[in-house]
């Protein structure tokens, strides 16, 4: 049985598509300091990975979600994992704008919903919840009834837990931050030293080098 988890945080630390760097830290858009830096738009260019990425999200819709009827795409990067794993299911798809088209029939949601479908959404990373939350929001407004979220990567952040309570809506990961630190310190990535500082980054993000 394929372990996703450790596979999946391999594979995201072999393609670079997530990087540990916590005696050089990166700036965030935020402004947030943060040892890692993930961008899983990367995973698309590495076809074993997307595979490996696709039937672990599928392993994880039909064993959390058994009653999806539509997959739909977080825009942009949850877009292309849900094509692939809409295609692995035989069900339709949906993907969903941050926000409505200032032209045209001025849509947030492309493809067809229909009220009360049973719908999960797909996006590649789950930091607080902020942006998959407001595609949440977006689908329930259009009579999408969302079971909840799937990701490739979560941070593990508690505002996430938090924010996603408050939404009413379950997340799962195929891979979070404490696998990650556990199979780069496996492969020699990163020292056992720097584990300490890595988990005070996770556990109080807004304050970590400051």
């Amino acid at each position: 049985m394929t372990n996703y988890a450790e596979e999946v945080a391999s594979g995201l630390l072999e393609i670079e598509a997530v990087k540990l760097q916590p005696e050089a830290p990166f700036t965030w858009a935020s402004g947030l300091k943060s040892p890692i830096y993930t961008d899983n738009r990367m995973t698309i260019a590495f076809p074993e990975i997307r595979d490996l990425i696709a039937n672990g999200l599928v392993d994880l819709i039909k064993s959390q979600y058994p009653d999806v009827e539509v997959i739909g795409g977080v825009a942009t990067a949850g877009i292309p994992h849900a094509a692939w794993v809409a295609q692995l299911m035989n069900l339709p798809m949906i993907y969903v704008r941050s926000k409505p088209k200032d032209h045209g029939a001025g849509r947030q949601i492309e493809g067809q919903i229909k009220a009360g479908q049973k719908v999960v959404l797909i996006d590649d990373l789950i930091s607080t919840g902020g942006s998959v939350l407001g595609a949440v929001e977006a689908t329930r407004r259009e009579g999408g009834d969302v079971l909840g979220v799937g990701s490739i990567f979560s941070y593990e952040l508690a505002a996430a837990v938090e924010n996603f309570g408050a939404a009413n809506t379950p997340f799962s990961s195929l891979t979070n931050y404490s696998t990650l630190l556990t199979v780069a310190q496996q492969k020699g990535l990163i020292a056992e030293s720097d584990l300490q500082t890595l988990h005070a980054w996770r556990d109080n993000p807004g304050e970590w080098g400051v």
